[in-house]
């Protein structure tokens, strides 16, 4: 039965990792959701084979200067399935039909769901080490003769663990309590602590009255 293999990566945040692109050299197609950081990443995927690309909320100026190839949102066909990219779900046009996958990144989470006749597609992220989240990336393999699919969880996270939350929140809290302590020295939960810092990292030049709002706001 004829088969092909997609790969399926997002938010890479200026990082392409081995493991991952030992996989992506093993498929045909390459769709990125968005979030590569800089034009490098893109051009080395490109080196690998044919990019299908949307852009995130962290490509800006770079990717002005390629509109047509990194769109904030895109429709395409490949071997008779329609499918939708954009880097944030809650962003998605509301019309839908026809379409048989949505592919999305941004939350740095791996989700596979399905509403009416559509697929939601989310790879996770294979980049930046998020804290607590797992690096992945998927395999989406597309039977065109009886318009199946298969989708394959692909694990990223290398070898040698990254930076640890704990070693990460004593670089972020720092900023906040005017030295480098640790989140257990500052009696702070892990819970916490990866929330604070996860709103560093994704709110570039946020400050310390900014981190308490949106945590009143969550009401955490």
């Amino acid at each position: 039965m004829e088969e092909h293999r997609i790969a399926v990566i997002s938010d890479t945040h200026g990082i392409l990792r081995p493991e991952a692109a030992a996989v992506l050299k093993s498929c045909e197609v390459i769709l990125h959701a968005g979030d590569f950081d800089n034009a490098e990443i893109w051009k080395d995927l490109k080196k690998i084979g044919p990019v299908y690309a949307v852009r995130g909320n962290v490509d800006k100026k770079w990717a002005d200067d390629f509109p047509e190839e990194l769109p904030y949102e895109r429709e395409l066909s490949l071997y008779g399935f329609r499918i939708y990219m954009i880097h944030n779900r809650k962003q998605a046009r509301k019309d839908v039909s026809g379409i048989d996958m949505v592919v999305f990144g941004h939350s740095h989470e791996y989700e596979e769901s399905k509403k009416g006749e559509v697929t939601y597609l989310n790879p996770g992220s294979c980049g930046q080490k998020r804290f607590h989240l797992p690096l992945t990336m998927m395999v989406l393999t597309l039977y065109p003769e009886n318009h199946q699919f298969q989708t394959e969880k692909i694990d990223c996270n290398p070898a040698v663990p990254d930076v640890s939350v704990e070693k990460a929140s004593t670089k972020f809290l720092g900023g906040f309590f005017g030295k480098k302590k640790s989140s257990k020295e500052n009696h702070l939960d892990m819970e916490l602590t990866e929330q604070i810092c996860r709103m560093y990292v994704t709110h570039p030049g946020v400050d310390a009255d900014g981190i308490m709002d949106r945590l009143e706001r969550k009401d955490l």
